[in-house]
């Protein structure tokens, strides 16, 4: 694979739709008000109001090898690694109003018109953080079993950074992101030894553990539960019926919290509708873009 900036472990995908996505991702520098940020990004398709893919906690747009095959095809499509995730260069301190910063960033840089935002889980806070901070660059909104409404931890400011790191390392553990890749589905057997590569490939990127260091002590979206009503945009919820995750409670949340909304679920799903129901997931999306 020629994607010199992705880990030498790339080479080890099994599965087809991996390492076709893989083989795709670019990487450009992206100007911000600290420096230009190298930014991983994939952009497939034409036509139609472009659709913009966000990730979840601790991943990378190869979550999305599923999924943005079956939109692209009928739909300009992007995903881009948010900051202090995936592939995209590590700077120090990233909190959520960084990672804002940086997509509004790589909006202009790169697309510039009003997107459909498309949010997975953590992806889901980033994109309703977005969508009413920047309502211009938002003409409809995605969730997809999306977190937003936890609060953050009262003492938040004064967790001790070694605790942190522990928690970071824990985190890498094999056994540990494989069971955690075990929950997230319905159907167990899709977490498969190359789903279980695509959910871990990022951590071989320089600064890793320090990114997610700096963002665990920030509370993460923990601030966002309050402001998820300020939400204007026409909204899709799509949410697993058996998310083990999230649970499914909060589906009914969001659809009450945001006017207007949308709620469909998705049936014998867990926590990933877009890796284990792609085709649905991307039916739904897609009728919604009209």
């Amino acid at each position: 694979m020629s994607s010199s900036f992705l880990p030498p472990e790339v080479t080890q995908l099994t599965e087809s739709t991996s390492i076709t996505l893989a083989q795709r991702i670019q990487c450009q520098p992206i100007a911000t008000n600290a420096r230009p940020i190298p930014t991983a990004y994939l952009h497939e398709g034409k036509g139609g109001t472009p659709i913009l893919l966000l990730h979840g906690f601790d991943s990378s747009v190869l979550e999305f090898r599923r999924l943005l095959p079956q939109l692209a095809p009928a739909n300009e499509t992007w995903a881009i690694d948010l900051l202090g995730f995936g592939f995209t260069e590590r700077i120090p301190g990233i909190t959520p109003e960084t990672i804002k910063a940086h997509l509004y960033a790589c909006w202009q840089s790169l697309i510039d018109r009003p997107v459909i935002l498309v949010g997975v889980s953590m992806g889901g806070a980033a994109a309703i953080d977005f969508s009413i901070s920047y309502p211009e660059a938002v003409k409809k909104l995605v969730l997809i079993d999306s977190a937003g409404f936890a609060k953050a931890p009262a003492m938040q400011g004064f967790w001790l950074t070694p605790l942190v790191y522990l928690a970071a390392e824990f985190l890498r553990q094999p056994k540990v992101r494989q069971h955690a890749g075990q929950k997230a589905y319905y159907d167990r057997k899709l977490a498969s030894s190359d789903a279980n590569l695509c959910a871990s490939l990022h951590l071989k990127m320089p600064n890793w553990r320090q990114s997610m260091v700096d963002f665990t002590k920030t509370g993460g979206y923990g601030f966002l539960a309050d402001r998820i009503s300020e939400v204007t945009q026409e909204t899709l919820i799509l949410w697993g019926d058996s998310d083990k995750i999230l649970g499914t409670s909060d589906a009914e949340r969001f659809q009450r919290a945001i006017g207007g909304s949308k709620l469909i679920w998705i049936e014998e799903c867990g926590h990933v509708p877009h890796l284990e129901k792609p085709e649905i997931t991307a039916k739904h999306i897609l009728a919604f873009r009209d």
